[in-house]
């Protein structure tokens, strides 16, 4: 699986600024939060985080304010935003192949043939399964602590009869 740091990044800086909201906001009116308190919390590089909001926010995740007091703000509640939609804003889409578009496959044969190994179907549904669980998983949840214990558990396999 592959889950860059960009990714992982964008999904603390935006718990973090979904955490601090909480607590800011006085009625309906949230205030702002700087980027640089985010930064010092998360141990992150302002300019980097800078980057990160300029993405989220053309996604439409969060609102900035400009001048004193200003900062950023979730523009939708934490229970509306999923941390896959955090994810994908800032390109960062979960791969658990090897395989793209137009790349030889996952591997080359021995004859110099491209095609899927064995294992594709096996990481490409991992990657969704990662995926449909990353979209029923909001920022209020993580902030709640309502994410552990939400993975669904199998059923036992058969036992083959010997």
């Amino acid at each position: 699986m592959q889950l860059s740091t960009r990714g992982r990044y964008a999904v603390m800086a935006m718990t973090e600024l979904a955490a601090r909201e909480g607590v800011l906001s006085t009625g309906s009116l949230r205030r702002p939060v700087a980027l640089a308190d985010i930064a010092a919390s998360q141990m992150l590089s302002l300019s980097y985080l800078e980057q990160l909001f300029a993405r989220l926010r053309r996604a439409d995740l969060v609102s900035s304010a400009r001048g004193p007091g200003g900062g950023y703000r979730l523009a939708r509640a934490a229970g509306a935003i999923s941390i896959a939609e955090i994810v994908a804003a800032v390109d960062e889409p979960i791969r658990a192949t090897r395989c793209e578009v137009g790349s030889p496959g996952c591997m080359l044969r021995p004859e110099g043939e491209s095609g899927r190994c064995q294992t594709h179907d096996l990481w490409l549904e991992l990657g969704r399964q990662i995926g449909l669980f990353l979209e029923g998983v909001t920022l209020a949840d993580v902030i709640e602590g309502r994410v552990a214990g939400r993975a669904l558990p199998l059923p036992p396999l058969p036992v083959a009869a010997e």
